[in-house]
C-alpha cells in the first residue's frame, strides 16, 4: 500500500517533466505543482509579465475612452481634441491653397505679406487677377510702398513663383506642368506635413504637462490612463495628416 501512494505522488512531476514546463524558481527543488507558495506567485508574475511584453510587441491594445466630463476639472479633452484638429484643418487647407498642379489667382490670396505696419494676407494689399493661363498680375495701387515686400513674399511662398515688378505692378509667370515642378510640390507637401506634426506634438506635449500637474491629486491609474488618451488622439490625428498626404501625392504626381 505504501509503495502504491508512493508511486501516485510520483505521478504529477513525471506528467511535468514530460511535458516540459518550468521548475519553480529560485533555489526550490520541487516541480512547480509541489512547490512553495511564493515560487507560484513568482511564476504567475513572470507569466504576466512576458504576456504584457508580447502584447507590446505585436497584439494591438485596446483604445482607452475616458469620458471628458469625468476628468474636467483635471483636463479638457475636447479643448485638447479641437487643438489637434485645428492643427489638421490647417494642413489640409494648406494643400488646397497652395499646392496645386495649376496656379489660380486664389492660391496667391492667403499669401503673408511682412509690412512695416505688420503681416497682411495679398489678397488685402493688392488687386490679384489672371491675365492669361500662364500669367497673373497683382496691382498693389493701393499700397505702394508694400510692392517690394508682397514680390519677395510671393517668391518665398514655396510655390516656385518668381515675380516681376514692374511700377506697383507685379507679374507673376505661372510655370508649365512639368514632372519636375509635380515632384517639387510633392516634396514641399511632405515638408508642411511634417511640420504640423511638430505642431501637433507641441499640442500633445502641452496637454500631458497639464494633466501631470496633478500627479499628488488623482491615482497614478487615472494620470496613466489620460496619457494615453491623450497619445491616441495624436496618433488618430497624425493618421489623418498621412492620409491627406498621400492623396494630395497621388494627385500631384499623377
Amino acid at each position: 500500500m505504501a509503495l502504491a501512494l508512493r508511486c501516485l505522488r510520483s505521478v504529477p512531476s513525471l506528467l511535468l517533466h514530460s511535458r516540459g514546463l518550468p521548475r519553480a524558481p529560485g533555489a526550490c527543488p520541487a516541480p512547480l505543482l509541489e512547490g512553495c507558495s511564493q515560487c507560484v506567485q513568482q511564476m504567475l508574475l513572470s507569466r504576466q509579465m512576458a504576456t504584457k511584453k508580447a502584447k507590446g510587441k505585436g497584439q494591438s491594445q485596446a483604445k482607452v475612452n475616458i469620458s471628458a466630463a469625468l476628468v474636467e476639472d483635471i483636463i479638457s479633452l475636447e479643448e485638447t481634441s479641437e487643438d489637434m484638429q485645428a492643427v489638421v484643418k490647417a494642413l489640409k487647407e494648406d494643400f488646397s491653397r497652395n499646392l496645386n498642379v495649376r496656379t489660380s489667382p486664389g492660391a496667391l490670396d492667403h499669401i503673408t505679406v511682412m509690412t512695416k505696419d505688420g503681416k497682411f494676407p495679398l489678397n488685402q494689399l493688392g488687386q490679384i487677377s489672371q491675365k492669361s493661363p500662364q500669367l497673373m498680375i497683382v496691382n498693389m495701387t493701393s499700397f505702394p510702398e508694400s510692392t517690394a515686400a508682397a514680390a519677395k513674399a510671393i517668391r518665398e511662398s514655396g510655390m516656385n513663383l518668381n515675380p516681376e515688378v514692374d511700377g506697383t505692378v507685379i507679374r507673376v509667370p505661372v510655370p508649365k506642368v512639368t514632372r519636375e515642378h509635380r515632384e517639387s510640390l510633392a516634396k514641399l507637401a511632405k515638408q508642411s506635413t511634417n511640420k504640423s506634426k511638430e505642431v501637433l506634438r507641441k499640442v500633445r506635449s502641452k496637454s500631458i504637462t497639464q494633466v501631470k500637474k496633478f500627479k499628488n491629486k488623482v491615482s497614478e491609474d487615472t494620470i496613466w490612463l489620460l496619457e494615453k488618451q491623450i497619445q491616441q488622439m495624436a496618433d488618430d490625428a497624425a493618421a489623418e495628416m498621412d492620409k491627406l498626404l498621400a492623396a494630395k501625392t497621388k494627385e500631384l504626381l499623377g
